[in-house]
């Protein structure tokens, strides 16, 4: 038998279209390098070719391959003058074209014979090797990572121009290990998290928080459900506009959506489980909105065994890659140890009862 859609719940979809209805990409700010990791290129610097000019690779003899033909420990090669010595890093001298080790030049006194043939380049590393001119650090809306921050630091490039959206978290007391999970999940997609705690758990307590004067973004987590002590969605309405409450999703079904002024909200729930499903399939479309990121990479591959789904309300199902294919581990239902196993999620719409076994399902990965 299956489930039909209560009218008390709205869609996923309705309620993601309110909810970004309105919303524009924040203006791109300049962040030095240490800060900049995991938020939204806005531009992509083109930066200066690396090294700038040829320089050692090891440390040793600087030395002109083609005077060096036919030199060897049985014919050693005396040389007028002794060889620079460069240390790895160091550039190379005028007419130098390689490095050789320190023991394939003997130096007795004032006698200097070398004892090996070098090739050109050799223990060298060339001018653009390592940065190629008109490389750029980052892809305009995309996430900054640790290779981009390599290639502007090396380059000497002071900062990026990323789009950081401002998060305002507020605590519901007895929400707090599920808030702490909600900020590290928003600092790691870039954005500048502030975290608040409500007094109590009544809706005038909750209100005194919702603050949106320095925030682009609000949540609320905890209280978000209809319990005698789940006030969230009053302190919203007091202040604002709720546009919905109770959504067609699983987990996730307590959540609401609404606005404070132009700044959008999003209420979830204290449980871990709830609380990260509304976060996949509504805050972060609402993030990438907000920071003008490109769609998000998906991994196609078969589902190793079927997943079904009740018809009328979308669900979340957790996956883990097994032997290339997607290993269902939870639908709808998600205990912790499945939280903590998944690499990918994959929503499963309303009007869908399932996917086969062996079909296949582009996912989205949790670590991106």
């Amino acid at each position: 038998m299956t489930q039909r859609l209560s009218p008390s719940l709205t869609p996923l979809d309705t309620a993601l279209a309110a909810l970004l209805r309105g919303v524009d990409p924040v203006a791109p700010v300049a962040l030095p390098l240490s800060e900049a990791i995991g938020c939204v290129a806005a531009g992509a610097p083109q930066v200066a070719a690396y090294p700038s000019h040829d320089i050692a690779a090891a440390d040793g003899w600087a030395l002109r391959a083609n005077d060096l033909v036919g030199a060897s420990a049985y014919a050693p090669l005396p040389l007028a003058t002794a060889p620079v010595w460069v240390d790895a890093g160091d550039a190379m001298p005028q007419g130098c074209d390689c490095v050789l080790d320190a023991d394939a030049v003997e130096v007795s006194g004032p006698l200097v014979q070398v004892l090996a043939e070098g090739v050109p380049g050799q223990g060298i590393r060339r001018a653009g090797a390592d940065i190629a001119a008109g490389t750029t650090a980052g892809a305009k809306g995309y996430p900054v990572g640790p290779a981009d921050l390599l290639l502007a630091g090396v380059a000497a490039v002071d900062g990026l121009s990323v789009r950081r959206p401002r998060l305002r978290i507020v605590n519901v007391p007895g929400a707090t290990t599920t808030v702490h999970m909600i900020a590290g999940l928003a600092r790691a997609a870039g954005l500048d998290v502030q975290t608040v705690e409500a007094a109590a758990r009544d809706d005038a307590s909750i209100a005194n928080q919702l603050d949106v004067s320095a925030c682009d973004l609000l949540l609320m987590v905890g209280g978000s459900g209809l319990g005698r002590q789940d006030a969230a969605v009053a302190a919203l309405a007091r202040h604002g506009e709720v546009l919905s409450h109770g959504l067609a999703l699983q987990p996730g079904r307590t959540a609401a959506v609404g606005r404070l002024g132009k700044v959008p909200v999003v209420a979830l729930s204290g449980s871990p489980d709830h609380a990260l499903a509304a976060w996949l399939a509504l805050v972060l479309p609402l993030i990438d909105r907000l920071s003008a990121r490109q769609p998000r990479r998906q991994m196609p591959l078969p589902l190793a065994r079927k997943i079904a789904s009740s018809v009328g309300i979308a669900e979340i199902a957790l996956l883990a890659e097994e032997q290339h294919a997607w290993m269902p581990l939870a639908v709808g239902e998600w205990p912790l140890q499945a939280i903590a196993r998944a690499d990918a999620w994959l929503i499963i719409p309303a009007s869908h009862e399932g996917f086969a076994a062996a079909t296949p399902v582009d996912a989205y990965l949790m670590q991106e």
